[in-house]
């Protein structure tokens, strides 16, 4: 794999969220509608191999392949722009503002919702036949999902506030470190290995990501999960977005922009002086 330096792709990072920012409506809003829907089935699927296979680790395993997916053919996630357009802003790049930053994460967000619901829609009919049955083992445990995760969390008050955000600060920490990380190579062997390993950690470790849960809580609502659709925006949505973002601008986007684009002055190394001989 073709290794790019860190000086290198981070002057990429900064590229791409400008490009973002000047990207049309239309084009912004399919790429992130189609990331959404992706990212949506790649849970679901995650979602049944634990089940069927009961190896939690399994799911996990498999679960990159949407993310790798998505990323590969250009589409967008919030949490990857939420850590690249701000570099173009913080780098003072022409145009860019803070007005078409927050237009960017809102156009992303809204398509990203749009795919992830569609795709929550058309696995509630395969889970229930049309909506003519219960829901079959699987859809039961994406409504479970839901309820431990807003409910769950509403039981503790505000130290289920607080887990809730940190597990959705390290969960952008790992997504945004998988988005930078493709950048790192110039193969697409390369980039899907530098992706798989951070997303597979924050999957397995239960972390908390707004377009994963785009599709888990509105799908369990569907299937009958015993929670409301306030519970998702309190107890889950919104702070998890909030969390993304604190996780992947600041320990992703702007350590790897102070660190690699405006490096400090190298210090000045001291002069020996030369040793007179004794006579």
């Amino acid at each position: 794999m073709s290794y790019v330096k860190p000086a290198d792709f981070v002057t990429k990072m900064i590229d791409a969220g400008e490009a973002k920012v000047f990207m049309s409506t239309r084009d912004t809003l399919i790429r992130a509608f189609m990331a959404g829907a992706i990212l949506a089935l790649s849970a679901a699927f995650a979602v049944t191999v634990t089940v069927q296979t009961g190896q939690p680790l399994a799911g996990a395993l498999l679960f990159p392949v949407g993310f790798c997916l998505l990323y590969l053919l250009g589409f967008d996630l919030l949490t990857g722009v939420m850590t690249l357009v701000p570099l173009a802003l913080i780098d003072r790049r022409p145009g860019v503002t803070v007005r078409s930053v927050l237009r960017n994460w809102g156009l992303v967000f809204l398509g990203n919702f749009g795919g992830a619901f569609t795709v929550a829609l058309m696995m509630a009919v395969i889970f229930t036949y049309g909506f003519s049955l219960p829901p079959n083992e699987i859809g039961q445990q994406i409504g479970e999902i839901g309820e431990g995760r807003t409910v769950g969390y509403a039981e503790f008050g505000a130290a289920g506030m607080l887990t809730l955000f940190i597990r959705a600060v390290l969960c952008n920490w790992m997504v945004s470190t998988g988005v930078v990380a493709a950048m790192m190579s110039t193969s697409v062997s390369g980039k899907v290995i530098a992706m798989w390993m951070p997303i597979l950690l924050f999957f397995y470790m239960g972390f908390e990501h707004s377009v994963v849960n785009m599709y888990l809580f509105p799908s369990g609502i569907l299937l009958g999960g015993d929670f409301s659709v306030m519970d998702y925006l309190v107890w889950n949505e919104i702070p998890t977005v909030l969390g993304n973002l604190v996780g992947g601008l600041t320990f992703v986007g702007l350590t790897l922009y102070a660190t690699h684009a405006r490096t400090g002055a190298a210090r000045t190394r001291p002069v020996e002086e030369p040793v007179v001989p004794v006579a």
